[in-house]
């Protein structure tokens, strides 16, 4: 197993240190990330990890809703505590909090249910996309550059990330456009358990999602000045989807004002299933060319 997603795994290997009158209580590792915040994808699969632990394993997450508070800091350990809010005959709520030295870094409701029968529709995965494999890896574009960010994209992520069209890492995108698609799936086997994927999903979900904000503004991630951190996220999962297969993970900006942007996500497996859906605003600023 590759060192990226054996750290990936070990994160998601939460501890329990007992339940307390009012709440379930677990810790977690941080990940390193350039620049020393927690990836937010990181804490969003940890906190549903906690989460999952409380219910019972015939109910599988169908949503989640989540608020990022404060930048966490990857020198440190996280805390999970899950409240159990709520129990009925076919669905179970949860409020998970995260938290570093006492301070909480994202809240969390996330919602499960039994498997149940009823009407079904879904919108179509796109045709003819390029498959993943004629396309570049993010280790083929980034690997000789000696740049740490450049680095850990290349070599140190969980996830082989392929953009169909032009990634932005290093430089801006030619046509500004309000959507991209990416190619998606875990750098080797992860275990079968259905949550785990589930979670992984909630991981990878937090890549490139703001990417079609800046497209659709001719910004690179390497833009001098340029600050973008996630400040909401939610999921609904809508089909079983393993994480260590190829995905089609599209995108889209609907919306950028005041210094945020507003981002839609669908995940498909190759076959054409519609498994996830996503909606994320964040934190974009540039500087002011005016100098204000």
């Amino acid at each position: 197993m590759s060192e990226p997603l054996a750290g990936f795994l070990a994160a998601l290997a939460l501890t329990d240190t007992g339940a307390r009158t009012d709440e379930d209580i677990f810790t977690g590792p941080s990940q390193y990330m350039p620049g020393g915040r927690v990836f937010g994808g990181q804490v969003l699969a940890q906190s549903l990890v906690a989460a999952a632990r409380t219910v019972p394993e015939d109910r599988a997450v169908h949503s989640m809703h989540g608020y990022f508070l404060r930048p966490g800091d990857v020198t440190l350990p996280i805390t999970f505590a899950v409240d159990r809010i709520h129990d009925g005959r076919s669905f179970a709520t949860r409020r998970t909090q995260a938290y570093q030295s006492g301070q909480p870094i994202l809240s969390m409701i996330a919602s499960f249910q039994d498997l149940d029968p009823g009407v079904e529709h879904q919108e179509p995965m796109p045709e003819g996309l390029p498959d993943p494999e004629s396309l570049p890896s993010a280790a083929e574009l980034l690997s000789d550059l000696d740049h740490p960010a450049a680095k850990f994209w290349a070599n140190e992520r969980a996830f082989d990330i392929r953009h169909i069209e032009p990634a932005i890492y290093l430089r801006p995108d030619g046509e500004r456009r309000r959507r991209q698609a990416i190619w998606f799936r875990a750098v080797g086997e992860l275990p079968d358990d259905p949550m785990l994927h589930r979670a992984a999903l909630a991981y990878a979900s937090d890549f490139a999602i703001l990417e079609p904000v800046l497209r659709a503004h001719g910004l690179s991630w390497v833009e001098p000045g340029i600050s973008v951190a996630s400040l909401d996220h939610a999921m609904w999962w809508h089909r079983e989807a393993r994480a260590d297969e190829w995905l089609l993970y599209l995108q889209e900006s609907p919306n950028a004002i005041g210094g945020r942007g507003l981002s839609f996500g669908r995940i498909y497996t190759r076959d054409g299933r519609l498994a996830v859906t996503i909606a994320q605003e964040g934190m974009v600023r540039v500087p002011d060319p005016s100098g204000r």
